[in-house]
């Protein structure tokens, strides 16, 4: 298996942390699916000597969320509405306030491919359960994605035009990050 025991530490500079929203409403036509980077986090995994020893823990400042792409939408996504989107997870979505995961239980595939992770998130606040899988590349590289429902972290999906353009309430968070050379 590629994954070498010790502590592994993950961020911006070997890995990229991504959020991807979706749209809903009867207006959904004029918004956009969107693609955010969060730029500031950070990633902590222990790697036991048995893989279901090993931990995961991941910290992300909610103020650094970016958007780097819109699709679709009537009209193109420029630097502007990307920097109020920004400022629109930044003061009412997110509030700033830091995003905490933490493994409870880490079970390697029987051919080592792949991690089946169990944990907590927390969330402006509020922790819930939470679980995924990592996939293990052959070069050591994880990547996987976790689909998050906001309301039930009590957080109002994004809406416009009184309601008409919705950000659709589950989002996709996904991580594709190389381990750093020993």
């Amino acid at each position: 298996m590629p994954l070498q025991t010790g502590t592994h530490k993950l961020g911006p500079e070997n890995g990229t942390l991504s959020v991807r929203t979706g749209r809903s409403g009867a207006a959904a036509k004029a918004g956009h699916d969107l693609l955010i980077h969060v730029t500031a986090w950070e990633a902590t995994l222990d790697v036991g000597d048995d893989l279901a020893q090993s931990s995961i823990v991941l910290d992300a400042d909610a103020g650094s969320l970016r958007v780097r792409e819109g699709t679709g939408g009537i009209q193109g996504l420029g630097e502007d509405d990307k920097a109020d989107i920004q400022k629109t997870i930044d003061d009412d979505v997110l509030k700033r306030k830091g995003i905490e995961f933490r493994s409870t239980a880490v079970q390697p595939a029987a051919d080592g491919s792949r991690l089946g992770v169990q944990g907590e998130l927390t969330l402006l606040g509020k922790t819930g359960p939470i679980a995924f899988d990592l996939a293990v590349g052959d070069d050591g590289r994880l990547s996987g994605s976790a689909v998050i429902k906001q309301t039930d972290w009590g957080i109002k999906p994004y809406s416009a035009l009184f309601g008409a353009l919705k950000v659709a309430d589950q989002v996709e968070v996904a991580i594709d990050a190389g381990l750093p050379s020993s």
